[in-house]
């Protein structure tokens, strides 16, 4: 999904329906457990060609302040300046760069991810799209699954205490994955 569209492209776009779309992440907590949270706001654009790749292209922001991680204490913890510094940085933002095929049902999307000001190059295993579906009240829909691993300090999240007995708090492998509905807006 090239941030670059072809002019032959017959791209159609969607937008990320908000109410039936969120990115969840994994991360090991005191190197026994993982701690699953979610960002439960996310929104963008996706304009889809399935014969002329190069004419597709994701656009994708996740609001801060929706994270939730089931304990309230935990998730202002990970909004101050010690995580996401949600005040500085309230939006997490992903651009495509290339789309390949994986598959028959998949893609490989390659794109810059931006954390806390931060940018780095990500790579997303998609799953998806479904096929076209409209909807009771006449909006054209599908949906998409996608999953990366990535390296929380490279994003600038480096708050870590280390343990009495050794070790860290915070892995600092992530595993983010999105589900994601679509509404064609065409």
């Amino acid at each position: 999904m090239s941030s670059t569209p072809s002019v032959a492209s017959q791209a159609t776009p969607y937008t990320i329906e908000p109410a039936h779309s969120s990115a969840h992440f994994k991360v090991r907590h005191l190197m026994i457990a993982n701690v699953r949270g979610e960002f439960s706001k996310v929104s963008g654009t996706v304009r889809f060609d399935p014969d002329n790749l190069a004419g597709s292209g994701i656009t994708a922001e996740i609001d801060v302040a929706s994270l939730n991680t089931r304990e309230p204490d935990r998730d202002n913890h990970l909004r101050s300046a010690d995580f996401f510094d949600a005040a500085n940085h309230p939006t997490m933002k992903f651009v495509s760069t290339k789309v390949e095929p994986d598959g028959p049902e998949g893609y490989t999307v390659s794109g810059d991810l931006t954390i806390r000001g931060t940018t780095r190059p990500v790579v997303l295993n998609v799953t998806g799209p479904t096929p076209e579906v409209k909807d009771p009240w006449g909006y054209t829909r599908r949906g998409a699954e996608a999953v990366a691993r990535i390296s929380r300090k490279e994003f600038g999240l480096h708050y870590n205490p280390l343990l009495e007995g050794g070790g860290v708090m915070v892995g600092d492998q992530v595993e983010i994955s999105l589900e994601v509905e679509l509404v064609k807006t065409a």
